[in-house]
């Protein structure tokens, strides 16, 4: 009986898991609750449930996120990619190499989200300026920091998961480099694959050199009206018109007006234009006057006749709003992102992601009001291969949306720090304004490499167990300045720890009420006749499609407990199973959503969903035949 309840509460957070109805962190603590709230059944105690909250994993994995903030914030890897950009002048395939060699390498000891983080306007940078389709490097860069991740225990934070149930289920938890012989193996194949096969299969979704414009398809979505001398605008400012306050019977009359088509009398005034006008879906991103132009919602200056704004809109919106407003349709004059780059005023285009735990996702553009709280406007969204243009206030934000934003440079800073989006391409002034500069690399930065380098190789030597070297570099970080305390703890991604935490509880369930030992009997009893090699690929091959279909913690939660089952079920060692399992859930690529680096070069690199599978596929099973190999070479079954 307690096995039936522990699979429904799998069937039920697995359909959380792939629907997102909960973001998984909660997920994860909904199925800690529902362990203690079934103990009779389940055999989790309270006081067990929340020791995952204290395992070594969880409290190495806190501490690597604040060591892997402290040599990230001191330009390491800003300074090494640009290094890199000097060093390749601009050929795609020695681009391509020094981008997946150092991006594996550097994975295996700093987390390789904030490295593909700092990557991925490098590349976007450098595509455009050398003529390269940024959709060839985006995904090869991904993929090159799941395969770096299985060089060390701290390459992945599945990978101390991983370590902490070894340690429970078999009594062996990993050293620092338990995992190297095997990793290097298969981060050199990985790379292999990458710069031959792979380059071939990645498709250039995004045009070499397209403009933002063009790359949204905006060129019937960008319009310029002049302002006529009769035009209701004249003398009053933008930011007036956006301010509100207008009487709602106001606003009814001159909405009346314009759904007759009809011209406004010369006393309406531009506030209650623009906001009978919202059903329109028009905003105004900037004025031009005499040579000079302006930043739409910033600028105080009253409109005069001949300025030209340059709106976003579909053409019929735009035409009945130049009709509605008596302003001069300049159709013949193609906006470009030229024409709103070389503005001179402080609005920049900027292309951002919305990443797994932003504080977008799940909610309407129309509710987040970032045009009148950070003087952001979304001019579109690309999801997968559809763009959208229209109606934009009322799309819901999804994990991987790309978002076209015109944004200021005093302002975007504020829009990725706390949280709301990741911003993957723009004019180099935007990323020296989030950097405080170009990158550069002086003497402060030898503090948190030496720190770094001192938690490995305590915890290589064995002097120290990881988790408490990883503490004491987290002190050693905060005391010689390198991050804030407070910077330090905003550097954790605090879901990862208590998404990690909320599951372990269940891995022993699974072992306690025998739910593990029945499922390693079943797929024991469904390999037949297959040799142990053949099923530990088997093994491989599940747990990869698993950790592509949910995250990666979830699965190595879940099939961990079955792998040693099933070792034991056919009288082989566990630990090879367990590893696996490790490396398979590292090195999930067959979607989008499974690891957050795919997630995050989704939108920028213009990829449809099946792309992953495409390129992912085949070196999927490949790895399967590598990694099963040297599993069983450095630990014989």
């Amino acid at each position: 009986m307690g096995a039936l309840v522990v699979f429904a509460l799998v069937a039920a957070a697995l359909t959380l898991f792939v629907t997102e109805w909960l973001p998984p962190d909660m997920t994860a603590i909904a199925v800690l609750v529902a362990l203690v709230v079934l103990e009779p059944y389940t055999g989790v105690p309270a006081r067990t449930s929340i020791e995952g909250f204290a395992s070594p994993a969880v409290v190495t994995i806190v501490a690597m996120y604040i060591l892997s903030a402290g040599v990230e914030s001191a330009g390491v890897v800003d300074w090494l990619a640009g290094r890199l950009a000097a060093l390749t002048g601009g050929d795609e395939q020695r681009l391509l190499a020094a981008i997946v060699g150092t991006t594996g390498v550097s994975a295996g000891f700093v987390n390789n989200t904030p490295v593909v983080a700092v990557f991925i306007p490098l590349v976007t940078g450098l595509s455009e300026r050398y003529g390269i389709s940024p959709s060839n490097l985006l995904l090869p860069l991904s993929f090159a920091a799941m395969l770096g991740g299985t060089l060390t225990l701290v390459g992945t934070s599945t990978n101390l998961l991983a370590s902490d149930l070894s340690a429970q289920l078999l009594g062996r938890p990993f050293s620092m480099f338990t995992l190297t012989p095997v990793g290097v193996v298969v981060l050199a194949v990985g790379v292999a694959y990458l710069l031959t096969v792979g380059r071939a299969l990645v498709p250039e979704r995004v045009h070499p050199a397209a403009d933002f414009t063009e790359e949204f398809d905006m060129d019937r979505h960008l319009s310029q009206l002049q302002v006529r001398e009769s035009s209701p605008l004249v003398g009053l400012t933008v930011q007036e018109a956006l301010e509100g306050g207008v009487p709602d019977d106001v606003v009814e009359a001159v909405a009346d007006v314009v759904d007759a088509g009809e011209s406004l009398p010369t006393e309406a005034t531009v506030e209650q234009v623009l906001a009978a006008s919202d059903p329109l879906d028009i905003d105004v991103l900037q004025i031009d006057r005499n040579g000079e132009s302006f930043f739409a919602t910033a600028t105080d200056r009253p409109l005069e006749p001949g300025d030209v704004l340059t709106v976003r809109g579909n053409r019929q919106a735009v035409n009945q709003f130049a009709q509605t407003l008596d302003l001069r349709d300049l159709a013949r004059e193609s906006v470009t992102a030229d024409l709103l780059a070389e503005s001179g005023h402080p609005g920049v285009l900027a292309e951002a992601v919305i990443h797994r735990e932003s504080r977008l996702r799940g909610r309407r553009l129309a509710d987040v009001q970032l045009r009148s709280r950070f003087d952001v406007t979304v001019l579109a969204v690309r999801r997968g291969d559809e763009i959208i243009h229209e109606n934009l206030a009322a799309v819901e934000l999804s994990a991987g949306d790309l978002l076209l934003l015109q944004t200021p440079l005093d302002e975007v800073g504020h829009l990725q720090d706390e949280g709301y989006l990741f911003l993957t391409e723009g004019p180099p002034e935007l990323f020296d304004a989030l950097d405080g500069g170009p990158p550069s690399l002086d003497a402060a930065a030898a503090v948190p490499l030496a720190t770094l380098l001192a938690v490995i190789a305590l915890a290589a030597l064995d002097l120290l167990p990881i988790y408490i070297a990883a503490l004491g570099g987290v002190v050693a970080t905060v005391a010689t300045g390198t991050l804030s305390a407070s910077k330090a703890y905003d550097a954790v991604s605090w879901n990862i720890v208590f998404l990690l935490a909320g599951l372990l509880p269940l891995g022993q369930a699974m072992q306690a009420t025998g739910g593990a030992a029945f499922v390693g009997g079943l797929l024991v009893d469904a390999a037949g006749v297959l040799p142990p090699l053949a099923l530990l690929a088997l093994v491989y091959l599940l747990t990869a499609v698993l950790a592509s279909v949910i995250t990666p913690a979830a699965t190595v939660v879940l099939m961990i407990p079955i792998a040693v089952a099933t070792a034991a079920e056919i009288g082989v060692a566990g630990f090879p199973f367990l590893v696996v399992v490790t490396f398979a859930v590292a090195t999930s690529f067959l979607t989008p959503i499974g690891y957050q680096t795919n997630l995050m070069v989704y939108g920028p690199g213009g990829y449809r969903f099946t792309d992953f599978l495409r390129v992912g596929g085949p070196l999927q099973l490949l790895l399967c035949v590598v990694t099963t190999l040297s599993v069983s070479v450095v630990w014989p079954l």
